[in-house]
């Protein structure tokens, strides 16, 4: 699908990288409880390019490099026009749904949670956006991710359909 179309190699330094959630496990074991941390984060380059990744160790940054390690795995692209997006877009993943819109010039980020800061990295400036259904982090973020995916700007359209740009917007 476009998945592995719009993956991009990691070779980019300039990746931002924004720690989403981490969260604290105990397995309990015969000698008491034993603790582990799993982290999840957001990466990308402030310029239509993100990813995410989830990292569990022992001790948090650990878990947190692990996570940065596969985000930069799961980098994918997507078109940004003067800050926002080129149009609206519904996007699901498990029982998270997402819904972003196009805003205009000043309106701000206006996302919660997790959404808010895969939309951050991933350089968007003005956009409403609303989650739906599930509030849990890793469905969340990868709703979002799936409607950035489902993202097509006019040059793609105008291609996909063999005509020019300026025919694209004729009548």
């Amino acid at each position: 699908m476009a998945n592995k179309d719009n993956r991009i190699k990691a070779a980019e330094t300039d990746l931002k990288e924004k720690l989403v959630a981490l969260n604290r496990v105990a397995k309990v074991t015969k000698g008491g409880r034993t603790f582990s941390f799993s982290a999840i984060v957001v990466v990308g380059d402030g310029n239509g390019t993100v990813g995410h990744g989830l990292g569990k160790a022992r001790d948090v940054q650990e878990s947190i490099a692990k996570a940065v390690d596969d985000a930069k795995k799961n980098l994918v692209k997507f078109p940004v026009l003067k800050g926002t997006i080129p149009h609206e877009q519904k996007g699901k993943y498990g029982a998270g749904k997402v819904l972003i819109k196009p805003a205009s010039d000043g309106t701000g980020l206006i996302a919660g949670g997790a959404m808010r800061a895969v939309l951050e990295i991933g350089g968007l400036h003005n956009v409403l956006a609303k989650s739906q259904g599930s509030s849990n982090p890793h469905n969340v973020i990868k709703a979002t991710i799936d409607a950035l995916q489902k993202l097509r700007s006019p040059d793609m359209i105008a291609k996909q359909r063999g005509i020019t740009l300026e025919k694209l917007f004729e009548g």
